[in-house]
């Protein structure tokens, strides 16, 4: 009997499978590891963005002021943020999917403090929790993703991904407001404990093992410098508006944060096994789409901040109402970000990208114009733009950041990716909110100096929810004067939404211009991840120069 050699596996055309050193096994199951991947990548995007829907609810139930609330925001961006790097490399070290499983078992921990407060601060402090759990999950979803699947495939992969992300970031809303409907609003947390565990049971079977075969030493200096540098510039910009632009205790935080980083920077240029490697920055399509990415995401987590609110305390809208009015916001961006690549490779990605920001900055723009009657249909002249923008930015952004980085670093390359939009994100909220709160706090203050002091002017005080409680309980013999001190609030809302939207929209407007210069044009930039490992600094001249930029 002739023994045969068993013929080669082939791809639907026929041709040789080429698996680019992946494991065949492995390749055979990269769709149903990316389902796995994506379901994890959800919940962590959920669990951030369906807050915004709850923070009406909280202000009331839990007498939060506008500062708290935007802290239960913010709490868990910011550690994502300062965590991500740290928690990237840890992934890479010792296994990015112990990363991926111990990250969603500490968001279920944190979900659950959340779930069961009676105060701002345990909410906030849940939230802490999940933001630290969530810089574990999403690099780890990114890296895991470069390794299972080959570089003609990454870019579909991660088109997908990122259509998972921002069609998560618009559910996420629609989700919270069912549940605020018809039950407590704990389960805006709870709802997640199903869905942990069947990701949990999901991707022990299913995702393979990773990790960098180089064992990368933990930069805890610098991963302390960051968070501190991050937070204390956070912590200052949210607490301006009640503490004053210029005071002293304001000034020292931003002097925190200025000299944190600056520290951060240093200690990064000269350490031989940097948390950051800076000469990444050495390449334009990292620098610039790190940035674009930052500018982006501060677009989309600031205004859902803004729109959430205004839905529901200034139009009157239910939970569950304003949630269903972001649903289409939730089809653009899964519809659209799946087909940026076809765009980019048709037009180039510096022609996409700019194109998707200017949507973004337009959107932003008819935002600014808002008043407290608008009608929906003026409502999604602005949030259709702001939509589609996010989509066609996200997908080509998240690819250049990812083709830049060496796959021997993927879990810093996705790091990185993670933490320009965390902590776009976290800017955006602090810096639009705290403009909310400036002009709010500015415009009601003829309103309440003529209030006699007590709970009922401090709760005006603190912001509209507390004006809305105010009127929701007034007395029938003052229902007039609540109903117009009301009004007065929602008009001092609006006026700070609208700069806020105004100026992000100028924001937005620098990046179109630095996009379309610098980036490249084409496609090419797109074609996978990096080709070689990145090498560890080795001479002072390199660490102070970074003379090796990556091509």
């Amino acid at each position: 009997m002739t023994n045969r050699k068993a013929a080669a596996p082939t791809d639907s055309q026929g041709e040789p499978i080429d698996y680019e050193g992946i494991d065949p096994d492995v390749y055979n199951r990269r769709w149903a590891i990316l389902a796995v991947l994506c379901t994890s990548l959800m919940i962590v995007i959920i669990g951030n963005t369906s807050l915004n829907v709850a923070i009406p609810t909280l202000g009331k139930e839990l007498n939060a002021s506008l500062s708290a609330l935007q802290w239960m925001v913010d709490a868990y961006s910011l550690l994502f943020a300062g965590l991500l790097f740290t928690a990237g490399t840890l992934g890479d070290r010792f296994g990015r999917k112990g990363a991926l499983q111990g990250g969603l078992v500490l968001f279920l921990i944190g979900a659950l403090v959340a779930s069961v407060a009676e105060t701002s601060g345990t909410v906030i402090a849940g939230r802490a929790i999940m933001g630290v759990a969530a810089a574990f999950v999403m690099p780890s979803t990114l890296s895991i993703l470069t390794n299972v699947f080959p570089a003609r495939e990454r870019p579909k992969a991660i088109a997908m991904w990122a259509g998972i992300s921002g069609g998560g970031a618009a559910l996420g809303p629609i989700a919270s407001g069912f549940l605020l409907e018809h039950f407590h609003w704990g389960w805006v947390f709870r709802i997640n404990v199903p869905i942990i565990i069947g990701a949990l049971v999901a991707g022990a079977l299913i995702v393979p093992k990773s990790k960098d075969p180089e064992e990368q030493p933990l930069d805890l200096p610098g991963a302390a410098l960051s968070i501190v540098g991050l937070g204390a510039l956070v912590y200052a910009i949210i607490e301006a508006p009640h503490d004053g632009w210029l005071s002293t205790h304001t000034l020292g935080m931003f002097a925190v944060a200025a000299i944190a980083i600056a520290l951060f920077i240093r200690r990064e240029l000269h350490t031989p096994t940097p948390m950051l490697d800076l000469r990444l920055f050495k390449d334009r399509r990292f620098s610039v789409a790190s940035g674009g990415m930052t500018l982006t995401f501060f677009a989309m987590f600031g205004t859902f901040f803004l729109v959430a609110q205004y839905f529901q305390l200034v139009l009157g809208y239910s939970p569950l109402e304003s949630g269903l009015l972001q649903l289409p916001m939730a089809f653009i961006m899964m519809g659209v970000a799946p087909q940026a690549p076809k765009l980019v490779a048709r037009f180039g990605v510096n022609r996409v990208v700019p194109a998707g920001l200017a949507a973004t900055a337009a959107g932003l723009l008819v935002f600014s114009r808002m008043q407290v009657d608008s009608s929906l249909w003026f409502i999604y002249l602005s949030v259709v733009p702001l939509a589609l923008g996010m989509a066609l930015t996200m997908t080509p952004l998240t690819t250049l950041i990812m083709s830049s980085v060496p796959l021997n670093r993927a879990g810093v390359g996705s790091a990185m990716n993670d933490t320009t939009r965390e902590l776009g994100g976290a800017l955006g909220v602090a810096i639009l909110g705290s403009i909310l709160t400036s002009v709010y706090t500015s415009d009601i203050a003829p309103l309440t100096s003529r209030m006699p002091s007590g709970p009922a002017r401090s709760a005006i005080e603190s912001g509209l929810p507390g004006a809305v409680e105010v009127a929701r309980q007034a007395p029938p013999a003052m229902a007039q004067l609540a109903e117009q001190a009301l009004d007065s609030a929602k008009h001092a809302f609006v006026d700070g939404m609208s700069l806020a939207a105004l100026i992000g929209s100028i924001i937005v407007v620098l990046a179109i211009v630095l996009t379309y210069r610098l980036l490249p044009s084409g496609d090419a930039a797109l074609e996978g991840t990096g080709a070689r490992n990145l090498d560890p600094i080795e001479s002072e001249t390199e660490r102070e120069a970074l003379a090796t930029p990556i091509d």
